[in-house]
């Protein structure tokens, strides 16, 4: 069956972001996510769960081990397990990006504030 926004299972994280899974296995997950202006989610890493995350719309940050990326659309960055990161946007337009874990990255994500 195809999937897309429409027919995906829907969930609301953080301050009114949405997440729709793609894919939604033990093995792999792909979420299209959507971040209003001036949102950003919590700090964290995975014991387990290689990332990558890529900006479809919008301009988003990826704060990676401190460094903090511009991504753009139709550019993505790796983040592999134990390293902190998170997500921003600090712009005045929604960000829209995938992410991809492997393998699924539920309850795999530890909280830092580092």
């Amino acid at each position: 069956m195809k999937v897309n926004k429409q027919n995906a299972e829907h969930y609301i994280w953080g301050d009114h972001c949405d997440g729709w899974h793609l894919v939604k296995n033990k093995h792999l997950s792909v979420i299209h996510e959507r971040m209003p202006a001036n949102t950003s989610e919590i700090r964290h890493y995975h014991l387990h769960a290689h990332q990558f995350f890529f900006v479809l719309y919008g301009t988003a940050i990826l704060e990676k081990n401190g460094e903090r990326i511009t991504l753009t659309p139709q550019e993505g960055i790796e983040v592999p397990p134990l390293t902190p990161h998170q997500i921003l946007n600090e712009s005045d337009e929604d960000v829209e990006f995938l992410v991809i874990s492997q393998p699924n990255s539920r309850g795999d994500r530890v909280l830092t504030d580092k």
